[in-house]
């Protein structure tokens, strides 16, 4: 129990170091950026890449849950298009735009939470079971729509992605809301805790009297929750639910998670630490597109910053065992 407490300290300690790291890396970055091109900082490009982050933002809040507890969800992307599409459906069907949302971001819940039973019951390695829940998820979109775009949806769902307020986007104060959240309940909560306690050890989280299957379900019905809010705001964006919406995204989640100073093994790692690491890649793409860079080389360098992200998280490892 005392080695428990040394290397959950030494957890701690790593985090707070970790995020004070990120802010002067990016602070460095926004500062480069803004030295290369003095567009990077006006207002219009910063609200612009805020909008453009939101998404991801959100969804990188749920992953951030499933990595703290040692697992993975792929399946992050399909949530997101079936989201956007059982809400336009509805929508389209002729239910109030709010209903349609609740139903929508509960069915997305329900499906993240039946991920959890498989993965602790089951006893399916998370990246197995999130891996067909991703193929899966997406053929049901598929089959709900007949791979077609839905359209002709209410003009508020519409409204709302071109709605500022204070100058910034509604979709921005969206993130935000879910940064908070996520952030209350991961520092504040028992579940936030327990969350910890299994990334940590889950046999020892059990031997402790946490509840192991309850809390896999929550924090994987959590991120899908996630990903049902960033299917919405993908309908707002798009105008219409598109099915191959999110395709591609659970890597970017991942990686804004990894970046932000969150450990694949579990355990280490902060809601503000992955802010820090989704604001630091978008930094990155938007920057690159103003001064011009090509995007494959955006990509080698965002591809480069996650290895070395890992690579740091493995010496850290190796230090403590």
């Amino acid at each position: 129990m005392k080695s428990k407490a040394k290397k959950d300290k030494f957890f701690r300690r790593f985090t707070r170091v970790a995020e004070s790291n990120l802010i002067i890396i990016m602070v460095a970055l926004i500062f480069s950026l803004w030295v290369l091109n003095d567009k990077f900082l006006s207002f219009n490009n910063i609200t612009n890449l805020l909008r453009q982050t939101a998404i991801i933002g959100v969804l990188a809040v749920g992953m951030t849950f499933v990595i703290l507890s040692g697992g993975i969800d792929l399946s992050v992307g399909s949530v997101l298009a079936f989201s956007s599409i059982l809400a336009s459906k509805l929508m389209v069907a002729g239910l109030p735009v709010w209903a349609s949302i609740t139903l929508a971001l509960i069915a997305g819940a329900i499906i993240g939470a039946f991920m959890g039973i498989i993965i602790h019951k089951g006893k399916v390695p998370a990246f197995i079971a999130t891996l067909g829940g991703m193929t899966i998820v997406r053929g049901l979109v598929m089959l709900m729509c007949g791979a077609q775009k839905i359209m002709g949806l209410p003009e508020a769902i519409g409204d709302f992605a071109v709605n500022r307020y204070l100058g910034i986007p509604a979709m921005v104060y969206v993130w935000f809301l879910t940064i908070f959240i996520g952030w209350f309940i991961s520092k504040y909560t028992v579940f936030g805790r327990n969350m910890y306690a299994i990334g940590s050890n889950t046999e020892a989280a059990r031997l402790s009297g946490v509840k192991i299957g309850i809390n896999i379900c929550g924090i994987y019905g959590f991120s899908a929750l996630m990903s049902s809010v960033a299917g919405i705001l993908m309908t707002a964006r798009l105008g219409n639910g598109v099915p191959t919406a999110g395709q591609g995204y659970e890597l970017d989640a991942i990686a804004a998670v990894v970046v932000g100073g969150g450990s694949l093994n579990g355990a280490v790692g902060s809601i503000p630490g992955t802010v820090l690491g989704t604001v630091i890649i978008a930094s990155i793409r938007n920057g690159g597109t103003l001064l011009g860079i090509n995007p494959f080389i955006l990509d080698i360098s965002v591809g480069s910053l996650i290895v070395i992200a890992v690579l740091f998280d493995q010496l850290r490892k190796n230090k403590t065992t």
